[in-house]
């Protein structure tokens, strides 16, 4: 009889899922970015960035790891749910470097270095300063409303990071090879966009019909700094 109940238990979850997945639809496809992104510039210096070379490291293998896709003007109700964010201080470096959240998030901040470290950010938007804290300790801050916060440490000049506080949880960040999903978007006409730290957002016009995936290509035109 329990197995009989554990069944049927799974298979109105199996049912409920099926039924919401015909009410919604998806955006899924490739993104492209300049080439001169993964191209790496050699640089003379004294010595070397605390982090630098790990930075290039993780760049090289995704060239995508700072680019986030979202939809704009979705209703958050009855939305999917977010991991709680995270970015930590370790490596003297933000990881991510680019973390995208979801309005009333609290993000915490660990410091996984054994050294000192701290966060902060003047960003008219969302102003703190959490002070200096060991290894081993985590501090945390409430993102309320959609914003690009960008953030730094007052011991070491060359960390900086951002948080982009996005509207609804409809965002992605693609993978290694460009490809990206977002799932479970209500029907309707929406703008996809495209956020970089070097580029102005820039989006097309995209129609989620239920229980289909639009397929999208996004071409994200960054240059290397100079």
């Amino acid at each position: 009889m329990r197995h009989l109940l554990k069944g049927f238990v799974a298979l109105t979850l199996l049912a409920g899922t099926v039924e919401a997945s015909a009410q919604t639809g998806r955006v899924e496809g490739v993104a492209s970015i300049s080439q001169r992104l993964t191209t790496v510039h050699r640089r003379i210096r004294v010595y070397d960035e605390p982090g630098t070379t790990a930075a290039r490291a993780e760049r090289d293998q995704n060239p995508f790891a700072n680019v986030v896709l979202y939809l704009e003007s979705v209703s958050a109700a009855g939305a999917r749910t977010t991991p709680a964010p995270v970015m930590r201080q370790k490596s003297e470096r933000f990881m991510p470097h680019v973390l995208p959240v979801l309005a009333g998030s609290t993000v915490q901040f660990p410091n996984d270095d054994p050294i000192y470290h701290n966060v902060f950010s003047l960003s008219r938007a969302r102003t703190f300063d959490l002070g200096r804290y060991a290894r081993g300790a985590s501090k945390s801050v409430l993102f309320p409303a959609p914003s690009v916060i960008q953030v730094f440490c007052h011991i070491h000049a060359d960390m900086n990071g951002y948080i982009l506080v996005l509207q609804n949880p409809y965002f992605i960040q693609p993978d290694s090879q460009g490809r990206f999903v977002i799932d479970g978007v209500p029907p309707g006409t929406y703008r996809l966009v495209a956020w970089h730290e070097r580029i102005r957002p820039n989006g097309r016009s995209v129609q989620v019909t239920a229980g289909t995936a639009t397929q999208v290509s996004v071409s994200i035109p960054i240059s290397d700094p100079q």
